[in-house]
């Protein structure tokens, strides 16, 4: 995931690192607590934005954290990265040029290179910090930026778009949480940004926080840019070592119908290399629970 400041007030990585165990404290989660049984710790330091985090788990690979929040684990990262990268791609009928804001450990340009048809794959990550460490110590994610077809800056995304007006045919933020510098990456003029840098018939996908924890922050989302989108939609994936199990994806559209149903499917070959995204599974992650339904949808309006 890209940059983030959730840790609470004053605590870096190594403080929430008790009797040989981390434990993730974050203030959008009060009241509970994700903890990893550490075997050791690989990497420490401060970079320009953020505190960061790796150490190899016991049970879940290496971890990367920042400022306090885990971002992602070997062990079960496949689950986000193929979501948030296969839902908007496959719902595309024919992406050529996809943009990544965000996403600096490279899982999502991993997956995006699965799409023989892309052409042009730019990723703006603002820390550079988290590029290096994924580059060391996550290969199996960081060899998405070994494709050719991937261009990186390393910037502030919004800058880029607004360089880069009706480009695009796809658009991924891999943000972190809403506080800190992500804090801008939920709010409505940055999906007026990625509106004006897609081109007609383009998508958006973002992380979209959990249904359990952040009905709050998502409700009104949606709503804000409903009248900017010409559908918007809300999915969701499991994956273990996020925050309560579970994350959202905020969909959009420009000039196009909502994205619940592939508009294509991944090869034979492609489908046998992923481990979590199938075409009735892309379908499946808009049906929500009653209670998310409600709160998202039919009360935004």
């Amino acid at each position: 995931m890209g940059e983030s400041d959730s840790a609470p007030t004053g605590l870096c990585g190594t403080d929430l690192i008790i009797d040989g165990w981390f434990h993730e404290r974050g203030e959008l989660w009060p009241g509970q607590a994700m903890s990893l049984k550490i075997n050791k710790v690989l990497d420490h330091h401060r970079s320009k934005y953020q505190d960061v985090l790796v150490f190899e788990s016991e049970k879940h690979g290496n971890v990367l954290v920042l400022d306090g929040v885990i971002q992602v684990t070997e062990r079960d990262e496949f689950s986000y990265q193929e979501m948030i990268a296969h839902i908007p791609l496959f719902a595309h009928p024919d992406p050529k040029r996809v943009l990544v804001i965000g996403g600096g450990d490279g899982g999502v340009l991993r997956e995006i290179a699965r799409h023989s048809g892309v052409e042009e794959i730019v990723i703006c990550e603002l820390d550079q910090g988290v590029i290096d460490v994924s580059k060391k110590y996550l290969p199996s994610l960081a060899k998405g930026y070994d494709d050719p077809r991937v261009t990186v800056h390393v910037m502030d995304g919004a800058v880029f778009m607004e360089q880069n007006q009706n480009y695009f045919d796809v658009i991924i933020t891999d943000s972190s949480d809403p506080i800190g510098p992500a804090n801008v990456l939920f709010e409505t003029p940055f999906y007026k940004a990625m509106h004006s840098a897609l081109r007609e018939g383009g998508i958006v996908c973002t992380q979209g926080e959990c249904m359990w924890l952040h009905v709050d922050l998502i409700q009104p989302l949606v709503k804000s840019i409903g009248s900017i989108y010409t559908s918007v939609g809300y999915a969701y994936t499991t994956i273990p070592t996020y925050p309560s199990g579970q994350i959202g994806f905020i969909i959009g559209t420009k000039g196009r119908g909502e994205c619940s149903t592939p508009s294509r499917n991944p090869t034979p070959e492609v489908q046998k290399e992923l481990r979590y995204y199938t075409p009735e599974l892309h379908k499946a992650s808009f049906v929500l629970p009653a209670f998310a339904r409600r709160a998202i949808f039919e009360d935004a309006v």
